[in-house]
């Protein structure tokens, strides 16, 4: 992929054309996206109670699974049977939502949880994707 990268100024001195003067750069998206090749997932977010930290259903999720959960990472888990992508409360053992409506959950010794990995970055699509119903 060819990437033009056009800067914008916060003040306009003329009316030169953007790509009067571009450059061409290669540049590949994994490349931007990805840290850890053999240790990523790429995974849909479904719900909306990840919204208050910008993850809206239908979201594309990279989870690095090679990074170090900290207390309050946004991870992917696995949770009662479940994945969820929630934040990690790892000093009161509670899974947050990023939503009011939600309430904390908390993780007890009776539950079946593995973290998958953290949420490293989180892509919107704006058209539906071939990959992704």
């Amino acid at each position: 992929m060819k990437v033009i990268p056009i800067y914008a100024r916060a003040g306009i001195t003329g009316f030169e054309s953007p790509a009067a003067e571009y450059l061409q750069q290669s540049l590949q998206l994994d490349e931007i996206l990805i840290e850890h090749p053999s240790a990523t997932l790429i995974v849909q977010a479904e719900g909306d109670s990840m919204q208050g930290v910008g993850i809206f259903d239908g979201d594309i999720l990279v989870v690095d699974r090679d990074l170090t959960v900290k207390n309050h990472d946004i991870v992917v888990a696995y949770f009662n049977g479940e994945f969820v992508c929630k934040i990690l409360d790892l000093k009161n053992r509670r899974l947050l939502s990023a939503n009011e409506d939600n309430k904390p959950v908390s993780i007890t010794c009776n539950e079946m949880f593995t973290v998958e990995g953290v949420v490293s970055k989180s892509i919107r699509c704006h058209y539906p994707s071939k990959f992704f119903g």
